[in-house]
């Protein structure tokens, strides 16, 4: 059974512990801070294996090295990524597997945040690490890639299983759900989720993991083909790639 520790860091960013208790073996997800990722190892009696980077923004891979150096641990990273990631060891594409014990976690190309974005995904324990592709309510900005590429990459997630967990790497659900408000309003499922999310949010708790489920039910850029949505955003004649690409510049402009 994979263990999963949610580590805030930053304004607004998770660092996720990933650690395998049959052999022992952990591994860190996108570490912006060294800090918080070195007490939690401490705390547990834990040691590091592998840091899983997802893209190369610096709010992902700043403790990379420091960790490195610290626990001699090796560092996973996209291959069309490996000039962009400090410390990079091992490089991965499209279908590879990482081990982390005995769990594997399959990689996904995912491009649109960035042109070398990859997520990771575990069968096993139905978990998907997706970075800065999919969040709660949202979805990347397009900082490299194209709408296409990024509709592309979310068509792939919205295929795993509804009971997946997406662990994505900013507390952004709040911030999300009131912009899918704009585009989604007669929607109940959503107007739920957000409530839920208030109120954890009021606890000071991670809005996350959520599932692909509820991503297929609330999330506007997993819904760019309902009828209300395309109606409400004056996209009934484009295609859903159109939509889609209407929707992200509207929230990219969303205040």
């Amino acid at each position: 059974m994979l263990h999963i520790l949610i580590i805030p860091a930053l304004t607004d960013n998770y660092i996720y512990l990933l650690h395998e208790p049959v052999n022992g073996e952990t591994a860190a997800v996108d570490p912006a801070e060294a800090g918080p990722v070195l007490d939690a190892l401490k705390k547990n009696g834990w040691r590091l294996n592998y840091i899983f980077n997802t893209h190369h923004h610096g709010d992902h891979v700043g403790a990379n090295l420091q960790l490195k150096q610290q626990t001699d641990c090796k560092i996973v990273g996209s291959a069309a990524d490996r000039a962009r990631i400090p410390g990079i060891d091992i490089t991965v594409s499209d279908g590879d597997v990482v081990k982390l014990g005995n769990q594997a976690f399959r990689v996904i190309d995912t491009p649109g945040h960035t042109v070398g974005h990859i997520v990771y995904y575990n069968a096993d324990s139905q978990t998907l690490l997706c970075g800065d592709t999919l969040f709660s309510l949202g979805c990347g900005r397009l900082f490299e890639g194209s709408a296409e590429q990024m509709w592309h990459s979310l068509q792939k997630l919205k295929t795993l299983p509804a009971e997946t967990r997406i662990y994505c790497a900013h507390e952004y659900t709040a911030a999300n759900g009131r912009f899918a408000l704009t585009v989604d309003a007669d929607n109940p499922q959503l107007r739920q989720r957000i409530s839920e999310v208030a109120e954890l949010r009021r606890q000071n708790l991670p809005t996350l993991p959520s599932t692909i489920g509820q991503e297929l039910a609330n999330n506007p850029f997993f819904r760019e083909d309902d009828a209300n949505i395309r109606r409400h955003i004056d996209m009934t004649e484009q295609s859903v790639l159109a939509t889609f690409a209407k929707l992200r510049l509207l929230k990219d402009q969303f205040q």
